[in-house]
Parts: structure tokens; sequence; C-alpha cells
């Protein structure tokens, strides 16, 4: 399975540049292609979308899925720019089923190409109230088509785990020939909420090898409300690996840490895996910016790294903080420090992104 990740493991989407050498009027439309400026990206990108994907295909279209306030269906749009994105058709692509364990919620869906086919990955529970709606497992459908936007998206099954536990947040990435997923669960015996976990496939829904436990929620600012380690994120960058995650409950207290391992280690060992100290990035109360987390990353039209998370714009919330709309998705650039290692500024205020 070896096919490039078609999200968080990004090695593409530099942006285009037009070839040299070209003269008269032939050089004139090429000339005024760099003149032109883009739309500027507004934030929130898109309001009321939470857990965002973002990334750019191959095929130059951005793509972008994440959950819906009423947690019933799978939706994705599509852009020429990500500026687009926030008022780009957005198409539904699959709902949760009228009974058993994908009636409930869905949430946190992720848009992959493996072997040549098209498969999101979501986590869903039953309905009918109770604690039994959080009985959270992670399932995939999968598009009988090139183009994901219009093509018959069908049920492809569940992710089989060593635990029949609570687990969702499934990212996937392809690393020296290999493709990887990338996951949070309960592990059974852990007094935690959820741990990260890593494997490499052998199908898009069965592991090739063990899971390796790659951290667990310990630190002060990965345990305020609940015990947190959640929707991992690759970034390669600088010979090295960069895993984002979200950490502690899901209102303001929300944040990202990150995992750091060099680019030729094995990253099945546990210990190749270097914990931040600190969150990469928390609330922003003097840009009135609250919880961000659930990233991906994706490049602008000019070749930027950029961070793509949800979070609000307001820190009091009525009630469980999963049942307030208002995690919008949100779009910054990334910047690097002289070792080579992403410093994510905090969270930018609403409006123009400069």
């Amino acid at each position: 399975m070896t096919e490039p990740a078609s999200r968080r493991l990004f090695l593409m989407g530099l942006a285009a540049t037009v070839a040299g050498g070209a003269t008269g009027a032939a050089a004139a439309p090429a000339k005024a292609l760099f003149r032109r400026k883009s739309a500027p990206i507004v934030n929130p990108l898109v309001k009321q979308r939470a857990d965002a994907q973002v990334f750019r295909h191959t095929d130059g279209w951005y793509y972008m899925t994440g959950s819906v306030p009423q947690y019933d269906r799978l939706v994705l749009r599509r852009s020429r720019t990500i500026a687009g994105l926030s008022s780009a058709r957005e198409a539904v692509l699959w709902r949760h089923q009228a009974s058993g364990p994908m009636s409930g919620f869905i949430w946190a869906p992720e848009l992959h190409l493996i072997d040549g086919k098209w498969i999101m990955y979501f986590a869903a529970g039953p309905s009918g109230g109770g604690e039994d709606v959080f009985r959270i497992r992670t399932y995939a459908v999968v598009c009988d088509g090139a183009d994901p936007m219009t093509g018959k998206w069908s049920v492809l099954g569940q992710l089989e785990t060593p635990w029949d536990s609570f687990n969702l947040d499934s990212t996937s990435f392809v690393h020296r020939g290999t493709r990887y997923l990338a996951w949070a669960q309960r592990e059974p015996g852990i007094d935690t909420n959820s741990n990260l976990y890593l494997a490499p496939l052998a199908t898009a829904l069965t592991l090739a090898a063990k899971p390796t436990r790659l951290t667990i929620p310990t630190l002060p600012w990965e345990i305020r409300g609940f015990k947190v380690a959640e929707a991992p994120a690759l970034l390669a960058r600088n010979g090295r690996l960069f895993m984002t995650y979200s950490a502690s409950a899901t209102d303001a207290r929300y944040c990202l840490g990150m995992l750091t391992a060099r680019d030729d280690a094995d990253v099945m060992d546990a210990a190749a895996w270097t914990k931040s100290p600190e969150p990469v990035m928390k609330s922003a109360p003097e840009n009135h910016i609250y919880g961000p987390g659930h990233n991906s990353f994706t490049v602008d039209e000019r070749g930027r790294d950029m961070l793509v998370f949800h979070a609000r714009d307001y820190e009091k919330i009525e009630g469980d903080p999963l049942f307030d709309p208002n995690r919008h998705t949100r779009v910054q650039p990334i910047r690097y420090n002289r070792q080579g290692v992403p410093q994510f500024q905090p969270p930018v205020a609403n409006g123009p992104l400069g």
C-alpha cells in the first residue's frame, strides 16, 4: 500500500510555476497570472465545520471535509483555492443509518486515496440515547468512481484493532514506502479517555502489525476536563516527522500537542518519538479565539505550509461543548525556527489573513 497519502503526510502540493523563456505576446498571459492576486483567506474559513481536513490533491483541487453540528452525515467540498472553500458547493456523501452501530453520531471524517480508491474514515456510534451513543468505533466508506464529489459511496467496513473499545480520529500516511494508520483509542487497563496509536496497514481497515502506543496523556495541559490525546496529524518536513494531536476537553481548554521523530527512525518504536513539554497551540484570549484543535495540514497556492484547525470565537459555552455548533474551520501559515521545527503561532483573530 504505497500510494501517496492524500492528506496529512503531504509531500506534494508545491505551488505551480510558469516555465521561463516565453517571449512577446505569449509571455503576457503568464506575467498577468503572476500579477493577479487571489482572494484572501478570511477566518473563519468555514463556519460550523469542526475536525476540519483540508488537503491539496494532485488534481489541483483543494478538498475539505469535517464534522457537521448535527453529526448525522459525511460531507465534502472542493475549490481551486483555499479561500474558495468558504463558498464552495458541499456534497453529502453518506448519511448515518436508521439503526445499528452507525445510526448515531458521525464524527471526524477524513478522506484518503488508498490503492486507487477514495476512502473516507469516520467515527460513529449507535442512536438511542444514554451512554451507548458514545460507543464510538471507526468505520470507512468507499467511492465507486474517480471523482469523490460525484461517485457513489457505500460502507466498506469497520477498523479492526486489538481492543473493542472507544476509538476515533483515524488518519493515514505513507512513510518510506509503507502506509500507516494513526488513531486515538481507549486501551483497557489504562485510565485515560484516549491515547495515540500507530500501525502499518495491510488494507484500509486491517493492521499489518501490532500497533504501537505512541503517547498517553499525562501532562497537566493534556488532562484538563478529560485525559485526552486524539486527532493525530502528520507533517513531514526538514528530515523529521511532526505529529500534532489534540488534548483535554473540547472547550477553551482544548489545545495542540506535538510528537517529533527523525525521518530515518523506526517510527514503530515509541521511544523514537519525543513529546513537546508544553502545548504548541492553545487558546488566544487576546484574539478572542478559544479551543484550537483537531488540525490538518495543507499548502496554499504560493506553496506555504498552512495549519488548518477548528476553534470558537467565544469562551463561554452553555451545556456540553460537543453540542455547541460553533467550532469553525480556520487556516493560518506555519513558520519554522532555525532548527526547522514548526512554530505554530497563537490563533489569529477573525478577518482577512495577512
